[in-house]
């Protein structure tokens, strides 16, 4: 993925969440074009540098005036850039005190044909690229469009770096236009857009790599055309409808293409100026999780070069008149909110859940000294407002899609030089309520009659689009999920009816945290009190991102930002726990609880409560058993989710971010007791066979293979449990640790739970045969490099060599003694099957230890 661009990698991981589990992920943000490792620089609002390449050509014919190119039969539209609309053309009047300074382009797809959708992209509404670009005068009468980039810069143009660092990342320049005319005042310049827009280019339009995933090709100059141009006092709007070539897939080789033919497109590209002096940033502080923009800055080390990374946050400044009463600590209305309008497209009956959703967070911003700070309206009728457009960037909106994909999603747009954010469009598919009520109807139904049915009413599906919604304003606040934020509570509180109305099921809404599964029925807990909400954590998250520090700069202020963590932190539920951290099981997505044992247990007994009902529930008149096959395999996933929680915690490692002002180490062995825990745990509800699971009259009617379904779920665990990364992790603890899990016991540990039949001379069932196969199939898997052709060097640490590690002594050494065992087992079974299974594994492993050249 890192060799594609950026917005294509964004799409590829929208893709990929969709297909894997998670439906809230887009609220990871996507990286910029404009944030690429490449040589960049932001150094001053105008570039002066002049292009490299050969001499300027022969002197170009001068700029004619004003009113020999714009007469007075052209259309004008005043704004950022005065438009001017004439035959065919669409000129740009750029003034001068606009050259040199920063745009924002962000291009989006108005509307998009239902053939070019992949995975979760392709509707309208969806952003197909974002470039800073700025206009600069050059020789020959002529003004430059370039591309600009901000990984690196030097500020204090008094030093001697600052030249080096400009004349080391010239900006590129993309594309030249002509001065037509000279403003009227001398104080501009008019240039002829006309042809770029109508051509083709990754400035205005597609990514060009966003554009190769969809497989869109060539523009049609004669299907193609500008709808409009149009200017307002911070922003240009630019509408066209493209047509491209759209290449097909071959199903088979020697077959012809399918799909191929021509797409169509309304897309919109927003010019957005952006502030002439940035907002003041803030940097980033690993406990407190925000999504971030960096830089590299040859300033800020004077030993060194630093890497200086700003967390992405909405500028809210107090009114002026407002100003003392601010600095006083009262709460004041901030100069501009950030409001959130609805999509005239989404349906009447969720319209004012969206809303409520956007409004809960008032109460956060509160916290951090503005009132009123955020909220949702209806977007204006086009009686009300004929200027007003879903795709101009100066409004954020919930965008209704019309897709199957259940999901949803928060991305932000934000200032490379600042982090500030100035936009978003949260993604709204509409089958995210069925994924909503399958969650629910999992995890919910034992406490909550209402769960136990397949339509659920308008007021209960209200109440879940809400939290959802939150959610997912949340990242466009700029917050990052905090998978860590539910294991800060005692799974056994999760139980208590007025601890859980005070405090929640979690510490944050921003946690995968989905319902209180853990609850049973019989404590009492239903309704709103099984949901998320918007919680402690998220409440200090606001603060501390967007409560202002009084005669600070970004530098100073670290301090004070310091303290207010140390000080929170004190309190374990404002604890972030990183969503990409591997290896601490405290960091999980859909789990519950300080102990995941503890919390899969209650899980189970639910399920084990909802198995027998399933049928009933999902029964629905006049239909067939899709729903019931729809339910089952949520009922499959639910459970594997349970064993995942509890598998993450052998051979876990603990991280605590933590600054110098802080005790205690950051990185943390989890204890032996916990990882025998949750090995005992596999062997009770995953090794043995839950039978629970195998319905014969849910199978009956589902033409589901019942051995295969146990054996996917068991070897997906099996494959954490015996990689070369999990059994690495404990060699290594035992160097640190004396008293840590070690890797030879636990292997044996498993052994004798997997294996358990051997020495009890017992038969061996189907289940369990599969099961045993599976187990020395991983071990032989740990005897060879891994196979890495054709993956990139940079993901090449994700497939670790076991052979330069013990990991493959101890796979050699249990393979050999199961070897034994089996041999043993087998000469005295008196079942067939049995014994032919054992002679088999003996012959699989003699394969692996003895490899035939």
């Amino acid at each position: 993925m890192h060799s594609q661009s950026k917005l294509t990698a964004a799409v590829t991981g929208l893709i990929c969440a969709a297909v894997m589990f998670s439906p809230y992920t887009a609220g990871a943000q996507r990286k910029k074009k404009n944030d690429k490792s490449t040589p960049a620089a932001t150094a001053p609002a105008k570039d002066t540098t002049k292009p490299a390449g050969r001499p300027p050509g022969p002197p170009k014919p001068a700029p004619k005036k004003f009113a020999e190119v714009i007469n007075a039969s052209a259309k004008a539209d005043s704004g950022m850039f005065n438009i001017y609309k004439q035959d065919d053309k669409f000129f740009v009047e750029i003034p001068d005190n606009l050259l040199g300074r920063d745009v924002l382009v962000v291009s989006r797809m108005s509307k998009a044909p239902a053939g070019l959708r992949v995975g979760m992209f392709g509707f309208g509404g969806d952003q197909i690229n974002e470039n800073v670009i700025r206009f600069d005068k050059g020789p020959n009468n002529r003004v430059f469009l370039k591309n600009i980039s901000f990984s690196e810069r030097s500020k204090d143009s008094t030093q001697p770096m600052y030249l080096s660092v400009l004349n080391s990342n010239i900006q590129p320049i993309v594309a030249s236009f002509d001065i037509k005319a000279f403003s009227k005042d001398n104080n501009g310049v008019v240039l002829d857009l006309t042809d770029y827009i109508n051509g083709d280019n990754d400035i205005l339009f597609f990514d060009s790599g966003l554009k190769g995933s969809i497989k869109l090709g060539a523009p049609q100059a004669d299907k193609s055309y500008i709808q409009d141009v149009r200017s307002y006092p911070g922003n240009v709007e630019i509408q066209t409808v493209k047509t491209y070539t759209k290449s097909g897939s071959s199903p088979a080789p020697g077959m012809p293409p399918v799909g191929g033919g021509f797409a169509t497109l309304e897309l919109n590209s927003s010019l957005v100026l952006l502030p002439e002096v940035p907002m003041q940033p803030r940097y980033f502080d690993p406990r407190v999780g925000f999504f971030a923009t960096s830089v590299t800055d040859f300033d800020a080390d004077p030993q060194g070069v630093k890497r200086l990374t700003m967390i992405t946050r909405w500028r809210l400044e107090p009114k002026p008149e407002d100003v003392e009463k601010w600095k006083k600590g009262d709460l004041v209305e901030p100069k501009k909110p950030i409001v959130f309008y609805i999509d005239p497209a989404t349906p009447a009956k969720w319209r004012k859940y969206l809303i409520q959703g956007v409004n809960d967070w008032q109460g956060a911003f509160e916290q951090a000294g503005f009132k009123n700070a955020i909220y949702a309206k209806m977007a204006p009728t086009k009686q009300e407002d004929s200027t007003w457009s879903l795709e101009d960037a100066r409004y954020s909106a919930i965008v209704y899609k019309p897709s199957e994909v259940p999901n949803a999603s928060g991305p932000h747009v934000h200032d490379p030089r600042s982090g500030e954010i100035l936009e978003s469009h949260i993604n709204w598919y509409h089958n995210v309520m069925r994924l909503l009520r399958n969650w629910y109807f999992i995890q919910a139904s034992p406490n909550d009659e209402r769960a136990r049915k397949m339509s659920f009413d308008d007021e209960l599906m209200g109440e879940l689009i809400r939290f959802v919604s939150s959610h997912e304003v949340g990242h466009t606040l700029g917050l990052r999920h905090n998978f860590g934020s539910s294991s800060t509570y005692p799974v056994e509180k999760l139980r208590d009816k007025n601890w859980v109305k005070e405090n929640g099921h979690a510490a944050s809404i921003m946690d995968y945290a989905r319902f209180n599964y853990v609850a049973q029925p019989g404590d009492g807990i239903s309704g709103a009190d099984l949901y998320p909400r918007i919680n402690h954590y998220d409440k200090w998250a606001i603060e501390w991102g967007y409560k202002a520090i009084p005669g600070t700069d970004e530098n100073s202020e670290k301090s004070t930002l310091n303290k207010w963590v140390v000080n929170k932190l004190q309190d374990k539920k404002y604890w972030f726990g990183t969503e990409t951290n591997p290896d601490d099981p405290r960091s999980q997505n859909e789990d519950l609880g300080d102990d995941a044992m503890k919390a899969s247990g209650y899980g189970l007994k639910n399920l084990q409560r909802i198995m027998p009902n399933l049928m009933a529930w999902t029964r629905t008149e006049n239909e067939g058993y899709a729903n019931l096959g729809e339910l089952y395999n949520e009922v499959l996933g639910q459970y594997t989710r349970y064993m995942g929680h509890v598998a993450k915690n052998v051979g876990g490692i603990y991280e605590t971010p933590k600054t110098v002002e802080q005790s205690g180490a950051i990185y943390e062995i989890v204890p032996k007791t916990k990882q025998k825990e949750a090995v005992s745990f596999l062997q009770a509800q995953l090794f043995t066979t839950p039978d629970w699971l195998i319905n014969k009259d849910i199978l009956t009617r589902v033409k589901a293979d019942a051995p295969s379904l146990i054996l996917s779920r068991q070897e997906a665990i099996l494959g954490r449990l015996l990689s070369t990364s999990t059994l690495n992790k404990m060699l290594n603890a035992e160097t640190l640790e004396p008293g840590a899990y070690k890797a030879s016991e636990y292997l044996s540990d498993l052994k004798k739970g997997v294996f358990s039949e051997l020495a009890a001379r017992k038969p061996i069932d189907i289940y369990r045969r599969n099961l045993q196969k599976a187990y020395v199939n991983a071990l032989a898997n740990l005897l060879e490099k891994p196979n890495t052709t054709g993956v990139p060097p940079q993901f090449a640490a994700m497939f670790p060599n076991p052979t330069r590690s013990d990991a493959s002594s101890l796979a050699r050494a249990q393979l050999s003694s199961i070897r034994s065992e089996a041999r043993s087992a087998a000469a005295g079974s008196g079942d067939a099957m049995t014994r032919y299974h054992l002679q088999d594994l003996a012959d699989r492993i003699s394969s692996a230890l003895e490899p035939k050249s």
